[in-house]
């Protein structure tokens, strides 16, 4: 098992910054891969990044330039760095960790998520 605690959401301004932390314990397998997802009420939950315990990132098209992936593996955390927030970018944002071997993707664990709001 693994257990995920995000940090960071918050009210930002149309333009403005975030940043958004993960913590991951337990059960942490070295080869594994830390990343976001966010949903908006209603809709289905979106891949926004992630990275590798390697430090391989991919990014969804929608953030790519404006969003920053970061991991330390020492602590087991991921962080990310949101700029030029867009009203758009409003959603629970959402902590993913899973194991990943030979190309297996394990099993995935969520955080509880938070909430970001972009105002115009």
């Amino acid at each position: 098992q693994v257990q995920l605690v995000e940090s960071g959401g918050g009210l930002v301004q149309a333009g403005g910054s975030l940043r958004l932390s993960c913590a991951a314990s337990g059960s942490i397998f070295s080869f594994n891969v830390m990343g976001w997802y966010r949903q908006i009420p209603g809709k289905q939950r979106e891949f926004v990044a992630q990275m590798s315990s390697g430090g391989g990132t991919n990014y969804a098209d929608s953030v790519k330039g404006r969003f920053t992936i970061s991991r330390d593996n020492t602590k087991n955390t991921v962080a990310l760095q949101m700029n030029s927030l867009k009203p758009e970018d409003t959603a629970v944002y959402y902590c993913n960790f899973y194991a990943s071997a030979s190309s297996i993707r394990g099993t995935d664990y969520w955080g509880k998520g938070t909430l970001v709001t972009v105002s115009s």
